[in-house]
């Protein structure tokens, strides 16, 4: 709700950080050539992963087909990634599409939200509070390191 209720300079975020050179202030672990892999600042849980075309896109339709492709691989690389940087139980994997659905973003992004036994607990039921065990920069520094690691070993011929 922090990033709801907060209010929002003009343009799209997605199109911002993909434009700077500032990825490790931004929290973007990898990036394609048509797409890029972006930590989300709110996290549901820890290791919450966006996977982010870099043309701005509202939905499915206008992508190309070697971005929908580069799209799917870099969530099969993101799951690798946490996989095997953080060892989650199981995944929640969503495609955000048109604003309400983004909260307020108007850019097509996929969410890669790791899950573990028990993650659920009365914290956000009762008290609006999500306990996340580990700060982001930490969580940032580990995936950065596996994405470096493990982009080059998923094969597929796109370049990532």
């Amino acid at each position: 709700m922090t990033y709801v209720r907060e209010r929002k300079e003009g343009g799209c975020l997605f199109c911002q950080i993909s434009g700077e050179k500032r990825d490790k202030k931004n929290l973007i672990l990898h990036r394609g050539e048509y797409t890029f892999v972006v930590m989300n600042r709110f996290p549901y849980n820890n290791g919450h992963l966006m996977v982010v075309p870099r043309r701005h896109c509202p939905d499915l339709e206008p992508l190309e087909t070697q971005e929908i492709e580069e799209l799917f691989h870099l969530l099969k690389l993101s799951i690798r990634v946490l996989t095997t940087s953080l060892a989650p139980d199981a995944y929640n994997v969503g495609i955000n599409l048109g604003k309400v659905a983004g909260a307020g973003m108007e850019h097509l992004h996929l969410h890669v939200v790791p899950r573990w036994s028990g993650d659920t607990n009365f914290m956000p039921v009762l008290s609006d509070t999500k306990v996340i065990p580990e700060f982001v920069e930490e969580t940032y520094r580990k995936l950065h390191r596996a994405f470096q690691d493990l982009s080059g070993h998923m094969g597929g011929g796109l370049k990532t």
